[in-house]
């Protein structure tokens, strides 16, 4: 699918928002950027929890303060916008890269079984509280905003505009999609396997949520770079999702709607979306629900 996004970007000139918007009925149109926004508040919510549960660990930072911090990410969004999009992709590459070494060298630490990795792979589903999780890892990694993006991006790039020069185009984006996707298919699993190497294996079922697990890496890894690393971990992929939600919000508000904000004010009602309901639950319910929302 993110191929096929890619290659409508490129032979048609258009992404997925504004070719929509010449093909289908203005009511169709308005539901579909009405589902593309819910997508894009619903990931930056899972952002800004993580980036003030990354806060909170490395810093001692209290939630509710790393929650309102977020909010200011939006100034260094608008000066990596100034300085053209390559200065922004080699931002997201630097911070996805981060986070790829940060868990690498966790899953180095862990020592997981390699077998068992493989048994992995097939889905077992024993209960609807697993079913539920799953949904949640599915819905975590397949954002669809990324489709209307990519989209959009693939025409920034440099190609004759012939049918040679947009078949090549197809053929190496299609290359690029394959190493992007596996290695986010490898920080997922990084993430899973490392919690069942370390937990699971050690017998602590109790580590139920991000903070717990956090506070058991050092003593169990034995040494205190796991939970560094996983914080800045956090942090980066907080970053890097960010940068993605606001190029998309753009994207999708043009392209179904026709209608132009600047980015700063169209990044701060994105974040604001996000933002009131991650404030007011952990105002109200306390940090400890802060996982309950994230998988919700």
């Amino acid at each position: 699918v993110q191929s096929h996004s890619a290659r409508l970007g490129i032979v048609t000139g258009k992404d997925i928002a504004q070719f929509s918007r010449g093909y289908y009925f203005r009511w169709h149109n308005f539901v579909y950027w009405v589902l593309a926004e819910i997508a894009i508040a619903a990931t930056d919510l899972a952002e800004i929890l993580g980036m003030a549960i990354g806060l909170k660990l490395l810093f001692g930072l209290n939630m509710l303060i790393g929650v309102t911090l977020s909010l200011f990410d939006t100034l260094i969004i608008m000066y990596l916008v100034k300085r053209g999009m390559r200065s922004m992709e080699a931002v997201i590459i630097a911070l996805i890269s981060v986070i790829g070494i940060s868990f690498s060298i966790e899953l180095f630490l862990s020592k997981p079984n390699f077998p068992e990795i493989l048994s992995g792979v097939i889905p077992i589903i024993p209960d609807s509280q697993a079913l539920y999780l799953a949904i949640g890892i599915i819905g975590a990694t397949v954002m669809p905003h990324n489709l209307y993006l990519h989209s959009s991006l693939v025409q920034t790039r440099r190609f004759a505009k012939d049918d040679d020069g947009k078949s090549k185009a197809i053929k190496y984006n299609f290359l690029d999609t394959v190493i992007a996707l596996n290695l986010a298919l490898f920080v997922n699993a990084a993430i899973l396997i490392l919690a069942a190497s370390t937990f699971h294996k050690t017998g602590h079922y109790e580590v139920e949520d991000i903070q717990n697990a956090h506070k058991m890496l050092a003593p169990l890894l034995g040494t205190i770079l796991a939970p560094l690393l996983f914080g800045i971990a956090l942090i980066a992929s907080g970053q890097s999702s960010t940068l993605t939600g606001t190029l998309t919000g753009q994207i999708v508000m043009e392209g179904y709607l026709n209608i132009r904000l600047s980015p700063w004010l169209r990044r701060l009602i994105t974040r604001l979306l996000a933002v009131i309901p991650a404030f007011f639950t952990i105002l109200i319910a306390g940090e400890g629900k802060s996982g309950s929302l994230l998988i919700l």
